[in-house]
C-alpha cells in the first residue's frame, strides 16, 4: 500500500473522522455528519469534498427520496472507512485533534519500520523538517511515541517507536499494508515534485 495515498487522506482535517463516522453506520446527510464529527462546516465540506474527488464518496444517485442520505461510500471507501473507523476509535476522545494533523498517522504507518528521524523523512515523501519535527513532538507529547537517545553513538542518535495508543494505531495501519518505504523507491517522478513548504502532498485524484 502507497503510504502517500494515507498522506494524501490526512491532509484534510475531518477525512478520517468522516469517514469513521459513515463506517459506524450514520446516515450520509451533511448537517448529520457535521453533528457526529463536530466539524465547522466549511472545514467539513472541505473534508468532504475531497473524499469525493478521491472516489472514496459518492453522491447517492436516489437522492431526493426522503429516505435516501445525500451521500454514500463507495466500494474503495468502505475499505478506508473500515481503517478510518479503526484509527478513530483506538484514538479515543483525547486524541482526536491528533488525527486532524497530516502528518501523526502517517508518521505512525512508517514506524517501527524506519526508526531514525532521517530515516522517517526518507520514508514520507513531501514531508519537511520542519513537519516531521512538529509531528514526532506532538505524538511524543500525546505518549504515542517514545523518544530514545543513544548515548554511545557520537553524534547522538535518536531513535523512536510508537507507544500505547501509537503503538495500537501503527498495528492497524501495519495490517491494512501500510508500510514506510524509501522515497527513492516510493516516489514516482509525478510525486517527486509535490514537496511544498508547508510539508503537505498536494491533493491527487484517486487513492
Amino acid at each position: 500500500m502507497d503510504i502517500n495515498e494515507l498522506v494524501n487522506l490526512c491532509s484534510k482535517a475531518w477525512a478520517l473522522p468522516l469517514l469513521a463516522a459513515m463506517s459506524r453506520g450514520v446516515d450520509g446527510r451533511q448537517a448529520l455528519l457535521v453533528r457526529e464529527t463536530g466539524a465547522g462546516r466549511t472545514a467539513f465540506r472541505q473534508s468532504l469534498d475531497h473524499c469525493i474527488d478521491l472516489d472514496l464518496i459518492e453522491r447517492n444517485p436516489g437522492h431526493g427520496h426522503p429516505l435516501r442520505p445525500e451521500f454514500r461510500l463507495t466500494a474503495d471507501g468502505s475499505r478506508w472507512a473500515a481503517l478510518a473507523n479503526g484509527i478513530v476509535s483506538t484514538a479515543g476522545k483525547d486524541g482526536q485533534e491528533i488525527l486532524r494533523l497530516t502528518w501523526p498517522v502517517p508518521v505512525l504507518a512508517a514506524l517501527p519500520d524506519h526508526n531514525r528521524f532521517r530515516q522517517l523523512k526518507s520514508a514520507l515523501p513531501g514531508i519537511t523538517d520542519r513537519a516531521l519535527s512538529q509531528a514526532l513532538v506532538r505524538l511524543e507529547t500525546a505518549a504515542w511515541v517514545e523518544r530514545e537517545v543513544l548515548p554511545d553513538v557520537r553524534p547522538p542518535v535518536a531513535l523512536y517507536k510508537p507507544v500505547g495508543v501509537g503503538a495500537d494505531i501503527s498495528a492497524i495501519l501495519r495490517d491494512f499494508g501500510f508500510r514506510g518505504e524509501d522515497a527513492a523507491l516510493a516516489q514516482s517522478p509525478a510525486t517527486k515534485k509535490a514537496h511544498s513548504p508547508s510539508g503537505v502532498m498536494p491533493t491527487r485524484k484517486k487513492l
